[in-house]
Protein backbone atom coordinates (compact mmCIF):
# COMPACT_ATOMS: atom_id res chain seq x y z
CA UNK A 1 0.00 0.00 0.00
CA UNK A 2 0.90 3.66 -0.42
CA UNK A 3 -0.38 6.38 1.93
CA UNK A 4 -1.72 9.54 0.30
CA UNK A 5 -0.46 11.64 3.21
CA UNK A 6 3.09 10.76 2.11
CA UNK A 7 4.30 12.98 -0.70
CA UNK A 8 6.17 11.44 -3.61
CA UNK A 9 9.90 11.73 -3.08
CA UNK A 10 9.52 12.65 0.61
CA UNK A 11 10.05 10.57 3.77
CA UNK A 12 7.21 8.67 5.41
CA UNK A 13 4.70 10.42 7.67
CA UNK A 14 3.53 7.11 9.22
CA UNK A 15 4.97 6.48 12.72
CA UNK A 16 3.75 5.14 16.07
CA UNK A 17 0.22 3.70 15.96
CA UNK A 18 0.12 4.26 12.21
CA UNK A 19 3.23 2.13 11.63
CA UNK A 20 1.84 -0.58 13.94
CA UNK A 21 -1.34 -0.86 11.84
CA UNK A 22 0.53 -0.33 8.55
CA UNK A 23 3.93 -2.03 8.89
CA UNK A 24 6.70 -0.46 6.86
CA UNK A 25 8.50 -2.36 4.10
CA UNK A 26 12.13 -2.09 5.15
CA UNK A 27 15.00 -2.81 2.82
CA UNK A 28 16.41 -6.19 3.89
CA UNK A 29 18.70 -6.98 0.96
CA UNK A 30 19.49 -5.63 -2.49
CA UNK A 31 16.23 -4.66 -4.17
CA UNK A 32 15.15 -6.61 -7.23
CA UNK A 33 12.05 -6.29 -9.38
CA UNK A 34 9.59 -9.17 -9.63
CA UNK A 35 7.29 -9.94 -12.57
CA UNK A 36 5.43 -6.85 -13.75
CA UNK A 37 7.42 -4.48 -11.51
CA UNK A 38 9.57 -1.76 -13.06
CA UNK A 39 13.06 -1.84 -11.54
CA UNK A 40 13.47 1.86 -12.34
CA UNK A 41 10.59 2.71 -9.96
CA UNK A 42 12.03 0.86 -6.94
CA UNK A 43 13.90 2.96 -4.40
CA UNK A 44 14.24 3.78 -0.72
CA UNK A 45 13.68 6.65 1.68
CA UNK A 46 15.36 7.09 5.05
CA UNK A 47 13.16 6.99 8.14
CA UNK A 48 13.78 8.96 11.35
CA UNK A 49 15.58 5.96 12.88
CA UNK A 50 17.94 5.80 9.87
CA UNK A 51 16.52 2.58 8.42
CA UNK A 52 15.63 2.45 4.73
CA UNK A 53 11.99 2.09 3.71
CA UNK A 54 11.23 0.68 0.27
CA UNK A 55 9.53 3.07 -2.17
CA UNK A 56 7.83 2.57 -5.50
CA UNK A 57 7.56 5.51 -7.88
CA UNK A 58 8.78 7.70 -5.02
CA UNK A 59 6.08 6.59 -2.54
CA UNK A 60 6.93 4.78 0.72
CA UNK A 61 5.38 1.29 0.86
CA UNK A 62 3.48 -0.48 3.64
CA UNK A 63 1.53 -3.65 4.32
CA UNK A 64 -1.56 -3.92 6.53
CA UNK A 65 -1.10 -5.76 9.84
CA UNK A 66 -4.39 -7.66 9.64
CA UNK A 67 -4.00 -9.15 6.16
CA UNK A 68 -2.58 -12.48 5.13
CA UNK A 69 -0.40 -13.12 2.11
CA UNK A 70 -2.31 -12.17 -1.05
CA UNK A 71 -5.18 -10.45 0.79
CA UNK A 72 -6.24 -6.87 0.01
CA UNK A 73 -8.72 -5.75 2.66
CA UNK A 74 -7.89 -2.08 2.99
CA UNK A 75 -7.86 -0.60 -0.49
CA UNK A 76 -9.22 2.98 -0.41
CA UNK A 77 -9.50 3.04 3.39
CA UNK A 78 -9.12 6.37 5.20
CA UNK A 79 -6.98 6.30 8.32
CA UNK A 80 -4.28 8.33 10.06
CA UNK A 81 -5.05 11.38 7.95
CA UNK A 82 -4.97 9.88 4.46
CA UNK A 83 -6.09 7.13 2.10
CA UNK A 84 -4.36 3.77 1.79
CA UNK A 85 -4.18 2.71 -1.84
CA UNK A 86 -2.64 -0.19 -3.75
CA UNK A 87 0.18 0.76 -6.10
CA UNK A 88 -0.04 -0.48 -9.68
CA UNK A 89 2.97 -1.91 -11.52
CA UNK A 90 3.23 1.37 -13.49
CA UNK A 91 3.59 3.29 -10.19
CA UNK A 92 0.15 4.92 -10.17
CA UNK A 93 -2.27 4.33 -7.31
CA UNK A 94 -5.55 2.43 -7.62
CA UNK A 95 -8.38 4.83 -6.77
Amino acid sequence: YAFTRDRRGAPSTCYGDCAEAWPVYFRQAPLTAGNGVKASLIGTTRRKDGRLQVTYNGRPLYSYAHEGLGEVKCQNVFGFGGLWLVARPDGTLVR
